[in-house]
């Protein structure tokens, strides 16, 4: 406080005061921080206090409000906050030109309630008061103002010219006495004007000691007086005072502080000024005597910005470093430090105050969760359904409906129906490097096994009605030896493919963090999964779907075929229900990319179409197979054998007579020319050969 009271002084002339608070980190350094410095002019207007009023209310934290201005800016400025209803709201610090004056605070205590002022710490000068009270007009001449103050001090008037009827002044009579006609008080810096005088007399006194040795009077260094040489003498002085106090000066020219500490108190509407405490070289205070608004004892906190929560950083108001506004750390963002917010780590997220960030939690598609219900079941169902298949044409391997199905075709196709089915284990299955490579060879192979081998038996039937048209000798490459090599070459396709691609990238499980990145950190999850995106698995189908169109392009062309030949329509309408499948997997499937369900939705799509197409195969072409052939073993009986070549030539003879023959319903005897041929053995050239 020393060191700002030249700066205060000057400050006073000019009317200024300014809004304080402590934060926590000036309370450390002894500081004081600013929230806002307004000054009051030196001719306020109307309005003027009702203005600086608003302005200190813009922060309703910040209560406390330093003054350094005269007697009647304070007695103003507390008239404005009473005006706006402000009373007990602003805790008033008072420099020593308030001090312990009634002035600025008379008919409105209330406002001033609980206010901290300072005086310099000051005696009563006994030797003072015997001379004041002595002046009189006559002895005290020479003070051109005494005339006024003797006036002002008995209410009467030295002229009588001056004195008006009805006034109730009357005229001095020049017997009036200090201190006995009316109330006297000794000036309060009384102490401090004599020191001064004294200070300026000891430094001239060393001055001239200096600058004139031995000399009684000016000698020629002092007619001029150096005014910089004169300070430096009188910061330089060092006497007891009239107080018996010392007097000297730091090196910024301040004497030391000493402060008496005072607070305006009410009790039982009881008003003084109470002495809470002292500076002498540091503050001492008595926070027991203290007393606020409210007739309270706790402190009232006056602060710019409220402390920020956690997770919340402090954004400083721009001029005001002290002052600020809390943001929140929101999305994935933590509070790094006060005044910095910091995104997590791409597998992180906010902990519950945005304080840290905590390991994203883990998802996979568990075997109980309702995804996977669901396609398992159906999964399961389809496995015991071919168990069962393959279970009663290995026990009737020799009958004739099981051989005209063609048994080694038969087979290979149950065997890519049952992988189909077992593919969805390895889709729900937790992923690892062992069932992520899994995946990438069973997913496609499954299909391509059973499509390679509709796709072979299909050309096959095609081929030969074709050759029947333009010849009756037999096509090549259909015998069940060629068939099989046929199968296995489209399959090894798929094989090849898949091996190219566990060269150029191995499978690997991971945890994709993006594909459940929500918006909400909370319901970010990260996603076990393998490293198969929806490009590459469409790439893993691709074979497959081409394999299922070209067949359903020969199943369309083998339409016109008597379906009591072989296996044509069942074949066809199995390709159009599968394409109607498949079809509606892919909107199904890409259309929830963006979907935070993203991984069951997809999941659970892809098995259940895999597995429908393998339920549609295994119904429509073996179940009423194995119908026949264990409910109606009669009709699974050899009957009239005809040569290959007689079965062609009636074939193609009787669609070009009867067109509608092929619109026979299945497992009707409806052709003349080979009666339930699914059950014969056909003959060609002496030997037997199995159905078409």
């Amino acid at each position: 406080m020393d060191d700002s009271r030249e700066e205060a002084r000057s400050l006073l002339s000019n009317g200024y005061f300014q809004r304080w608070f402590f934060r926590r980190s000036d309370v450390k350094s002894g500081g004081l921080c600013i929230s806002q410095s307004v000054k009051i002019p030196r001719e306020p207007k109307t309005g003027e206090f009702d203005k600086i009023i608003r302005r200190l209310s813009e922060n309703p934290n910040a209560r406390v409000v330093i003054i350094f201005a005269n007697e009647d800016d304070i007695r103003r400025l507390l008239q404005a906050a009473k005006k706006a209803n402000q009373t007990g709201h602003f805790i008033w610090v008072g420099s020593d030109s308030w001090g312990s004056k009634i002035s600025p605070i008379l008919n409105q205590e209330e406002m001033a309630e609980g206010a901290v002022t300072i005086l310099p710490k000051r005696q009563s000068i006994k030797g003072f008061d015997r001379y004041f009270i002595s002046r009189t007009l006559e002895n005290n001449r020479r003070n051109i103002w005494f005339a006024e103050f003797w006036e002002n001090n008995f209410l009467c008037k030295l002229s009588r010219h001056a004195v008006k009827k009805g006034s109730g002044i009357k005229k001095c009579t020049n017997h009036e006495r200090i201190g006995k006609d009316s109330s006297y008080e000794q000036e309060g810096k009384v102490q401090f004007v004599i020191d001064a005088v004294y200070a300026m007399a000891h430094a001239l006194h060393n001055m001239h000691k200096d600058l004139c040795p031995g000399k009684v009077g000016l000698c020629p260094k002092m007619e001029t007086i150096n005014g910089t040489l004169l300070l430096k003498y009188i910061r330089h002085v060092n006497f007891t005072g009239i107080a018996g106090t010392p007097v000297v000066f730091n090196v910024n020219g301040d004497a030391p502080g000493r402060y008496e500490i005072y607070q305006y108190q009410m009790t039982n509407n009881a008003t003084e000024y109470k002495i809470i405490g002292h500076w002498t070289d540091q503050l001492h205070l008595d926070t027991k005597e203290m007393q606020w608004p409210g007739a309270t004892q706790e402190v009232p906190s006056s602060i710019c910005s409220q402390p920020c929560r956690p997770g919340q950083r402090k954004k400083t108001v721009k001029g005001i470093p002290c002052c600020w506004h809390c943001e929140n750390c929101d999305g994935y963002q933590y509070q790094a430090d006060t005044y910095t917010c910091k995104m997590c780590r791409f597998d992180l997220r906010p902990n519950a105050n945005n304080t840290g960030c905590d390991p994203i939690p883990i998802v996979k598609l568990e075997w109980s969760s309702g995804w996977a219900v669901i396609p398992v079941l159906i999964a399961v169902l389809g496995i015991m359904a071919t168990l069962f298949v393959v279970v009663t044409f290995v026990r009737y391997n020799d009958t004739p409906i099981v051989k005209a199905s063609g048994r080694e075709l038969s087979y290979v196709l149950l065997t890519g129906i049952f992988l189909c089915y077992a593919t969805t284990f390895l889709m729900i299955s937790s992923p690892d490097v062992v069932i992520c490579s899994l995946r990438r060879i069973f997913l496609g192979l499954g299909m391509s096994i059973s499509y390679a081998a509709l796709l072979t038996k299909t050309n096959r039937i095609y081929r030969i009605f074709e050759q029947g048209k333009m010849s009756v000798s037999a096509p090549r490459f259909i015998s069940p030896a060629s068939q099989l090599v046929l199968t296995f070459t489209l399959i090894s396709v798929q094989l090849l493919g898949v091996c190219i691609w566990f060269g150029v990238d191995p499978s690997q499980a991971i945890i994709d963090y993006e594909d459940q990145r929500t918006s909400n950190p909370k319901m970010a999850r990260g996603v076990l999964k393998c490293d198969i995106s929806d490009l590459s698995l469409i790439c893993l189908l691709g074979y497959s779907m081409l394999l299922m169109v070209t067949c359903t392009v020969y199943a369309i062309k083998t339409r016109g075929v008597p379906e009591t030949f072989n296996e044509a329509k069942p074949i066809g309408f199995t390709m159009y229900t599968t394409c109607i499948v498949w079809l509606a997997f892919i909107p199904i499937f890409f259309g929830t990319s963006q979907s935070a369900e993203k991984m069951y939705i997809q999941t659970t799509t892809l098995t259940i179409s895999v597995s429908l197409s393998a339920s549609v195969s295994l119904g429509m072409l073996y179940m009423p197979k194995v119908y026949v052939v264990l409910f109606h073993p009669e009709q699974n009986v050899p009957k009239r054998k005809r040569s290959l070549k007689a079965v062609v030539t009636a074939a193609t003879m009787s669609n070009k007579f009867n067109p509608k023959g092929g619109l026979r319903p299945n497992g009707e005897a409806k052709s003349e020319l080979c009666e339930s041929l699914e059950t014969q053995d056909c003959f060609e050239g002496g030997e037997p050969r199995e159905g078409l």
